[in-house]
C-alpha cells in the first residue's frame, strides 16, 4: 500500500475540530492524493497567525489524514509510525534527522529548495541583523548545512525545486530529480491571441510594460524595484511598472514612488488573487517581468510569469542564468548592479522583435514546465521508490 506521511510547510490553525487552511495547499493535496493508491496522513505544525487566502474547513471532510504539531516540538519516531514513505522539506532544519528515526522498511524522500550559498546570502541581506548575529547565524547554518548533506546521503530520494539545489545536492543522494516549481496549470497560459496582441502593440510602440510580483522584502531584491524605474527615466525610457506584493518594504516603495519625476509610471498595487487577477494582468498588460532577486532561490515567478508570455530581465543568479541558458527567456545583468539592469531594459525597449522572440521562448519553456508535467514527474518519483504504482486519473 505505501503509506505516505508528508511533513509539509503549509500553515495551519486548529479551532474546535475545524482548521483554517490555504487553499492551494489543500486544492495541491487533493491532487496528490487521487494520483497516491493509499490515504496520504500531512504533519503540520499550528503556530500560525494568520493565513491571507485560507479557507475554513471541517478535519473529517479534507482529502487526506491530518496530523498536527506545536510549532517547536520535534518530530519522534512515534510521528513516523506505521508509514512507509516519509515526504519531507529539507529546508526545515527540524526534518534533517529523519534517517536516523527510520524502521526497517521505511523510506525518506527529500525536498529541497535553497541552497547553503542561498541561505548565507539571505541572512546578509537581512537588515535586523548587527555583524555578532550575523556571526552566530553564519556559525548555525554551517552546522545545519553538515546534518543536511548527511540526510540526503543517507534518505532513499531527493527532490530538487531548481537548477542551484540539484546541482549541489543531487549528487549527494542515490536517486535524485530536478523539478521546476509553479502553479500554472493549462487555463492559465498566455493564449496565441494575447501573445499576438502583445507582439501588435510592442511593433507600434508605446510604454513598455513592466511588471513585478513577489514579496516586498530584501532577499527577494524588492530595494532595487524604484533605483531601476528611477534609471529608466533618467535614460528617457517610456515606460510604466506594476508592482504586486507586499512585505516590510511597501512603506519604503511607496515613498520612493511619491519622488519620483514622473510618480505615475509605477503602481503599487498590493495582493492580489494569483489566478484570478495577477494572471489575467501579466497575460494581458505586461511585456517584461522586472527581477530583482540578489540570491539564487529557485522561484517559481520566473516561470509563471513566463507562461504569461512575457520575457525576464533579471539580475543573474545561479537561477535566472541556468533557467534563462535553457530557455533563451530574457536578460541578465551583474547581481545587485541596479544601473546595468536598467541599461539592459533601455536597450531593449527599442528592439521589439527581441522582446517578441524572447517572450515566445519564455512561453514555450513554461508550457513544458507546467504544474502538472512537473507534478506526474515528481509523484512517478516517489512510486518508483515506494515500489507502487499510480491510480489512474482522469
Amino acid at each position: 500500500m505505501a503509506r505516505m506521511l508528508m511533513i509539509a510547510p503549509a500553515p495551519v490553525i486548529e479551532t474546535e475540530g475545524r482548521v483554517w487552511l490555504d487553499v492551494k495547499f489543500v486544492e495541491g493535496m487533493r491532487v496528490q492524493q487521487a494520483h497516491w493508491p493509499s490515504r496520504i496522513t500531512c504533519l503540520l505544525r499550528r503556530g500560525a497567525a494568520a493565513i491571507p487566502f485560507g479557507r475554513d474547513y471541517d478535519a473529517d471532510d479534507l482529502p487526506f489524514d491530518l496530523m498536527l504539531l506545536e510549532p517547536d516540538e520535534p518530530v519522534a519516531a512515534r510521528h513516523l509510525s506505521g508509514h512507509d514513505l516519509i515526504y519531507a522539506g529539507a529546508d526545515d532544519f527540524r526534518c534533517l534527522g529523519l534517517t536516523d528515526l527510520l524502521t526497517p522498511g521505511q523510506k525518506v524522500v527529500y525536498v529541497i529548495e535553497y541552497t547553503d550559498e542561498t541561505r548565507r546570502q539571505i541572512l546578509n541581506l537581512d537588515r535586523n541583523r548587527g555583524p555578532v548575529s550575523r556571526l552566530k547565524g553564519r556559525v548555525w547554518l554551517m552546522q545545519q548545512e553538515r546534518r543536511r548533506r548527511r540526510a540526503f546521503r543517507a534518505a532513499q530520494g531527493l527532490q530538487s525545486n531548481g537548477y542551484p539545489a540539484h546541482d549541489l545536492y543531487g549528487p549527494m543522494c542515490r536517486d535524485s530529480l530536478l523539478y521546476l516549481d509553479g502553479r500554472m496549470t493549462p487555463d492559465l497560459f498566455a493564449t496565441e491571441a494575447e501573445m499576438r496582441a502583445r507582439e501588435t502593440l510592442r511593433a507600434a510602440g508605446g510604454p513598455l510594460r513592466l511588471v513585478y510580483s513577489g514579496r516586498l522584502e530584501t532577499m527577494k531584491g524588492a530595494q532595487d524595484l524604484l533605483p531601476v524605474a528611477r534609471r529608466l527615466i533618467e535614460r528617457g525610457v517610456d515606460f510604466t511598472l506594476d508592482i504586486f506584493g507586499t512585505g516590510s518594504l511597501e512603506a519604503e516603495i511607496a515613498a520612493s514612488i511619491r519622488s519620483l519625476p514622473v510618480p505615475e509610471r509605477v503602481r503599487l498595487r498590493g495582493v492580489v488573487d494569483f489566478e484570478a487577477e495577477l494572471v489575467p494582468f501579466t497575460r494581458q498588460n505586461a511585456d517584461i517581468f522586472l527581477g530583482c532577486h540578489r540570491q539564487s532561490d529557485p522561484s517559481c515567478t520566473y516561470v509563471e510569469a513566463m507562461g504569461c508570455g512575457v520575457a525576464v530581465a533579471s539580475y543573474d543568479n545561479r537561477m535566472w542564468q541556468r533557467l534563462n541558458g535553457e530557455a533563451q527567456a530574457g536578460w541578465g545583468a551583474p547581481l545587485g548592479n541596479v544601473l546595468a539592469l536598467a541599461d539592459r531594459i533601455a536597450d531593449v525597449a527599442h528592439d521589439p522583435g527581441a522582446i517578441t522572440r524572447c517572450s515566445r521562448n519564455a512561453w514555450t519553456f513554461s508550457q513544458a514546465h507546467g504544474f502538472l508535467p512537473e507534478f506526474r514527474r515528481r509523484m512517478g518519483h516517489l512510486a518508483r521508490i515506494a515500489g507502487v504504482s499510480l491510480q489512474p486519473v482522469a
